[in-house]
C-alpha cells in the first residue's frame, strides 16, 4: 500500500490550495483509491492507494507547481481500511509521515519511504522531478497537448506551428525520457512496497 502525505508549502503567504488540490485527485484516481484524498490537518492531505501507478501520477501532478512537499510511505497498513484516511494505521502511514517532513527539505519536494526497494524508488523520483523541474512552459504545453492523447502533428495545429517544432520542443522537454521512465519507476514502487501481507486490525 502506498500512503501519500503532501502538505502546503509557505502556506501562510498564500491562499488555501487544498480543495482545488482535492477536486484534481479525486478526478486523478477516480475508483483506484484505498482511501480518498482528504484534508487530515491544516494545509496538508492525505490518501492511499495500492496502484503504484497512481503513486507516481499522485506524486508527479503534486510536486508539478512546486506548491506542495509530498511524503510517500510503502508498506503494509492495518485492514480494514477505515472510512476516513486519517483513521489508518500501519507501517506505511508511519513511512509517509517521515516522507514528508524529509520531502520539506529536499529539493525534489518529494520523498518516498519504505520497503525493501524504497531508496532505490527515492532517488529515481528525484531524477524524474528534476527532469521536470527543467522544463519550460513551452514543452509543458506540449506535455499537456500529448497527455490528452493528441499526436504531434495534432498539437501542433493546435499551436500553430509545425510538426518539427513541436518534435523540438518534446525533445528538449525530455518527454520521451520520461515516457520511457515512467513504467520502470512503477515496477521500482510495486517492489518498494513489497511487504508481509497487510495486517487486520484489532
Amino acid at each position: 500500500m502506498f500512503v501519500i502525505t503532501s502538505d502546503q508549502r509557505n502556506s501562510r503567504d498564500g491562499d488555501d490550495l487544498v480543495p482545488p488540490a482535492l477536486d484534481l485527485l479525486d478526478r486523478l484516481g477516480e475508483d483506484r483509491w484505498a482511501a480518498r484524498p482528504e484534508r487530515t490537518a491544516g494545509d496538508e492531505i492525505q490518501m492511499a492507494t495500492a496502484d503504484p501507478a497512481l503513486a507516481l501520477a499522485t506524486l508527479l501532478t503534486l510536486t508539478r507547481t512546486g506548491d506542495w512537499s509530498v511524503g510517500v510511505g510503502a508498506g503494509p497498513v492495518e485492514r480494514p481500511l477505515p472510512s476516513s484516511v486519517r483513521a489508518g494505521r500501519g507501517i506505511a502511514f508511519v513511512a509517509a509521515r517521515e516522507a514528508v517532513e524529509r520531502a520539506k527539505s529536499a529539493s525534489s519536494r518529494c520523498t518516498v519511504v519504505g520497503g525493501s526497494g524504497g531508496h532505490d524508488a527515492d532517488a529515481l523520483v528525484a531524477l524524474l522531478i528534476d527532469l521536470r523541474d527543467r522544463r519550460s512552459p513551452e514543452g509543458w504545453e506540449v506535455f499537456d497537448l500529448l497527455a490528452e492523447g493528441m499526436t504531434q502533428r495534432e498539437a501542433a495545429e493546435r499551436l500553430g506551428i509545425s510538426a518539427g517544432a513541436v518534435s523540438l520542443r518534446a525533445k528538449a522537454a525530455g518527454l520521451r525520457l520520461e515516457e520511457a521512465a515512467t513504467p520502470a519507476l512503477v515496477h521500482v514502487l510495486e517492489h518498494a512496497a513489497d511487504s508481509p501481507d497487510d495486517v487486520d486490525g484489532p
